[in-house]
């Protein structure tokens, strides 16, 4: 955290809190952001990522209160004011508005803990992560809350059971997210990426090349997971693609969730995944009666037991392409990590080479890429970057870019000139829109402002 600005921003959010309910904070938490480093669209399929925490984050002042009524405010004046009964919390799924979010991480920690009688909060939140920017801005918010409730409940918890807390209640607004952002917002450290493996969940230690920076760059396309179906239908799509690789390989296709299912219980390489959806998939979109004929099963089954809400209406579904992308990119992921720990002389441009192999991946593959994203790779490539790639969703939001430290400058100064200085509603958003960062520290309590 860019610590010389911190006591001023907690100076004026407490300024504002007691101007807004009259009395001042009992604590703060404050929550980061992230970006994805390499490992896109993979936590939720069972593989590891390689993420760090940015210095951007959402800072939330509280103080706990004797009736039970939650009061939210924000010091964005474009969102609005909300409160509610702590108790028998709702969150619409229709609406994926800011307040839903603190609620999802309120309601995790009331549930996990059978709260019955929950304390109410006065709470103020400032947030410098740009929204739908692919940077975790709402994961931040579902963390951040989830750590208020907990702290001002008087309760306990380490934070690998908070990260997967928060993991299952973001899922109350309707994402069927993997896990990778509610971990590294807790389980980061500065100065360091980190490798974050599921089930268990645990993370390991990544030294980044110290010759090389890495640049967000925000392409001002927002892109709200929640608001859309694109992300549920490519959970859904590598689901099926489990379910047919499965049943082809005679596993219990019915138990099996995750593509990384079939591996382990195949007991096989990344590799030799690769070969097999070859040799199982076809490249041709699958139709709903292909799936049921494929599975034996009837398409009330394929609805009621395999899909989720919010794609029941989906007539085809993409499966070869969706595993080759999961499985290339986890092996991606592991290279990436051997790369950092062995530190060859030329290991800027490995690196750079496998962001560059994910992002054609996340776009041919996948397809979660869009124009101006694709635009805003090959600039950033064009004026110095070592590899370049969309992080997060996708749809828009934001890119990573391995820059030399001593070309930053001048990089940031085309950067700028070719893509934001082109826009006049780009050019209004640049300030927030391009920034050097470095691995910044996990959520944290502090009582003081």
């Amino acid at each position: 955290l860019n610590a010389s600005n911190l006591p001023f921003r907690l100076q004026k959010l407490k300024e504002m809190f007691i101007s807004k309910f009259g009395s001042a904070p009992k604590f703060y938490v404050r929550a980061p952001g992230r970006v994805n480093l390499i490992g896109e669209h993979i936590d939720y399929c069972g593989y590891a990522v390689l993420p760090m925490a940015i210095e951007q984050d959402i800072l939330i002042a509280v103080e706990p209160v004797k009736t039970q009524v939650l009061q939210l405010a924000n010091t964005n004046s474009s969102y609005l004011d909300f409160s509610s009964s702590v108790n028998n919390i709702q969150i619409n799924k229709t609406k994926p508005q800011w307040h839903n979010y603190f609620l999802c991480g309120l309601k995790g920690i009331q549930e996990h803990f059978g709260l019955n009688n929950p304390t109410g909060m006065n709470c103020l939140l400032d947030g410098t992560i740009p929204p739908s920017s692919g940077l975790s801005s709402s994961s931040a918010l579902v963390c951040c809350a989830g750590l208020v409730t907990l702290k001002a409940n008087g309760k306990t918890l380490s934070k690998v059971e908070l990260a997967e807390i928060c993991t299952k209640s973001e899922r109350y607004i309707g994402t069927e997210g993997g896990g990778m952002d509610q971990s590294i917002s807790f389980l980061a450290e500065e100065g360091t990426a980190k490798l974050i493996e599921f089930s268990p969940l645990r993370a390991t230690d990544v030294r980044l090349p110290s010759e090389a920076v890495f640049v967000i760059a925000n392409s001002c396309v927002e892109m709200n997971k929640a608001a859309t179906s694109h992300y549920n239908i490519r959970v859904m799509e590598c689901r099926l693609a489990t379910k047919l690789l499965s049943k082809s390989k005679g596993l219990d296709w019915k138990k099996m969730l995750r593509l990384c299912d079939v591996q382990i219980s195949l007991g096989v390489s990344l590799e030799e995944m690769l070969t097999i959806v070859e040799e199982v998939l076809h490249p041709e979109p699958y139709s709903t009666e292909e799936i049921c004929k494929c599975l034996g099963i009837s398409l009330e089954e394929l609805r009621s037991q395999i899909l989720s809400q919010n794609t029941q209406d989906v007539s085809t579904f993409k499966l070869y392409q969706r595993a080759k992308h999961v499985y290339s990119e986890a092996a991606r992921v592991l290279e990436f990590k051997k790369i950092c720990d062995n530190a060859p002389a030329n290991a800027i441009q490995l690196l750079g080479e496998l962001m560059n192999q994910s992002h054609i991946s996340c776009r041919e593959m996948y397809e979660c890429s869009c124009p101006e994203l694709d635009r805003l790779v090959d600039i950033c490539l064009q004026f110095g970057a070592i590899g370049s790639r969309l992080t997060g969703a996708g749809w828009g939001g934001c890119t990573v870019s391995m820059v030399p430290t001593d070309k930053l400058d001048t990089f940031l100064e085309n950067v700028k000139k070719a893509y934001y200085q082109t826009d006049v509603q780009r050019l209004a958003l640049e300030k927030n829109s391009l920034f050097a960062t470095k691995p910044g520290r996990g959520a944290l309590v502090f009582a003081e402002a």
